[in-house]
């Protein structure tokens, strides 16, 4: 019995030394990163929009974990760039790891991706360390069926599709989905149904003069000789290094992130929250799973237990820095491109009016006044007035004095705390 203790210890111990030997190689090989690094690298083909690019990435990365990973919604008009984020940073990623969905219907989604398990009659689908992008808003009822999935509900859920049978019937499949992947979404639908928005990080690429801009110098650099410029993003060596990076992660295989320190997540996340909402619940994973996802960056560097790393004190900063630019239209449950709506365009205009009632037409002048652009009516009345609406920021009313008119007025309690918002800055 003492011959076969010892036997383990003695392998035990050549096992630790291996691992430390391996880890100090990529000490070696791989610097630590932070938020400032990671924006360079990403920025050689995705200019501005540094805090969307940072999250996409580590959305991305937190694949390569057992149940850490979170979900992303890119929502914003047409041609402002929504899948153009996801789908380059995906290209640092081993392509098997990648799953690019354009529209596709429930059951497709299902027979494509899964493989009949004889056995229990089944269709499987293991999306494990997977990263799921669909470029385009999925069908409704395959949302439906993803929503426990997006939730992290169990490692293996159930899913009941019918197919249609060679005589005009209906036969049930049953689809077995174990794992949890990262999911990125991309919609120019700004009515998302609460049961995803909820359950992921809303983003707004950025449609500033300044990064269109350097988006058009970028696609002129690209057209004009493709090659060239090709050799030169393919042949830099911080992107070579990030892409080799990530290959050793994954390889890692590692199983969970601790963080030591819960005091100090307590009072950051609860710091300038007067009133909690529901939606507070999932915000707080999706923070703690950007902070998993920094140390999973840089998990060379990380203190060991077992199979898992502590994530450090410069992991929860570098989370915080960015949960503070994004978190705030998360509070309302709308995306950054319609929060930015309502504080540049709506609320100016109702300050400006001593906060009297502003007609529809008043708003689609002054957003051709900031934009320079028109927005239709209808898109208007539609989508991004009851959005606006249904987050209790605005709220319509009939003018009093004609009835065929709809004025919008400002929340008083919201305009409020969006203004105190403003004012507060979260530091560690």
């Amino acid at each position: 019995m003492e011959n076969i203790e010892s036997v383990l210890s003695s392998v035990d111990e050549v096992f630790e030394k291996e691992q430390k030997e391996q880890i100090n190689k990529f000490k070696e090989k791989f610097k630590e990163l932070n938020a400032e690094n990671l924006k360079s690298t990403l920025g050689l083909t995705i200019k501005k929009d540094n805090e969307n690019k940072i999250i996409t990435f580590l959305c991305q990365l937190s694949s390569y974990t057992e149940d850490n990973q979170f979900n992303i919604i890119f929502n914003a008009p047409s041609s402002s760039g929504k899948s153009y984020i996801p789908t380059e940073i995906a290209k640092l990623f081993p392509s098997e790891d990648v799953m690019e969905v354009a529209y596709c219907s429930p059951t497709a989604f299902f027979h494509d991706s899964g493989v009949y398990n004889e056995e229990r009659k089944s269709i499987d689908m293991d999306l494990s360390k997977k990263i799921l992008i669909f470029l385009d808003q999925p069908h409704a009822q395959l949302l439906e069926r993803l929503r426990p999935l997006l939730s992290h509900d169990k490692k293996e859920i159930l899913v009941k599709i019918s197919d249609k049978t060679g005589k005009g019937g209906l036969k049930t499949r049953n689809i077995y989905i174990k794992g949890f992947p990262s999911v990125i979404f991309c919609s120019a639908n700004t009515n998302i149904d609460e049961q995803e928005s909820t359950r992921s990080i809303l983003l707004s690429p950025e449609i500033n003069q300044e990064k269109l801009r350097e988006s058009i110098l970028e696609k002129i650099k690209y057209e004009t000789n493709k090659d060239t410029y090709k050799d030169f993003i393919n042949q830099n060596q911080e992107r070579i290094l990030l892409k080799e990076r990530i290959l050793e992660i994954k390889k890692l295989n590692i199983k969970d992130i601790k963080i030591a320190d819960e005091e100090l997540i307590i009072g950051l996340f609860f710091k300038g929250k007067k009133i909690l909402k529901p939606r507070h619940q999932r915000d707080i994973a999706r923070f703690i799973s950007i902070i998993k996802s920094f140390a999973l960056l840089n998990c060379f560097y990380r203190e060991k237990s077992g199979d898992d790393i502590i994530a450090s004190y410069d992991d929860i900063e570098s989370a915080m820095n960015i949960w503070q630019v994004v978190s705030e239209s998360q509070e309302y449950n709308i995306s950054p491109y319609l929060y930015g709506f309502y504080k540049e365009i709506i609320l100016p205009l109702f300050l400006s009016k001593n906060k009297r009632g502003i007609l529809r037409k008043e708003v689609l002048q002054k957003y051709f006044e900031v934009y320079e652009k028109n927005i239709p009516d209808w898109q208007l009345r539609q989508s991004i007035l009851p959005a606006l609406e249904n987050s209790g920021l605005i709220y319509q009313e009939q003018d009093e004095t004609n009835k065929r008119k709809i004025l919008i007025y400002c929340s008083e309690r919201e305009n409020k705390e969006i203004i105190d918002l403003s004012k507060n800055e979260i530091t560690i």
